[in-house]
């Protein structure tokens, strides 16, 4: 069992949650939503709000927490269609790659929500906040 840290007003995250529920036939992943920053500050109290909000974080059945690509990457093992790409994935230079996509995915999606026409902010002001602080 893994358990996968998303933003649940990220519409590319919330469609990720979505493909990966459906590929999910033995259960093997839980959802956090860091909206939530109290439920997962109570279970993960080292991981950093910044760090939280600026991608996806998976935590293996180890203990190790894994952000971005290699994050995303981890969750495919779990999925039994998923695992084919999970090995596709660890070609030489996938790692670099990957990371270079998901950095610019994970800076830009509230705009590529507003692109999609599903809106998190109102007036131009986006609805996060930090409850850290």
């Amino acid at each position: 069992m893994v358990t996968a840290i998303y933003d649940g007003n990220c519409v590319l995250c919330r469609q990720s949650k979505r493909i990966i529920n459906a590929l999910d036939w033995l259960q093997r992943v839980e959802f956090l939503d860091l909206q939530k920053w109290e439920t997962v500050h109570q279970r993960y109290p080292d991981l950093d709000w910044n760090a939280a909000f600026g991608q996806m974080h998976t935590m293996t059945s180890d203990g190790q927490m894994l952000g971005g690509f290699k994050g995303v990457r981890r969750l495919l093992r779990e999925l039994p269609l998923g695992f084919p790409l999970w090995l596709l994935l660890h070609v030489p230079g996938v790692d670099w790659l990957g990371d270079q996509v998901y950095k610019v995915l994970a800076r830009n999606r509230y705009r590529i929500n507003k692109l999609v026409g599903a809106e998190v902010c109102e007036n131009g002001a986006c609805q996060l906040h930090n409850p850290a602080s």
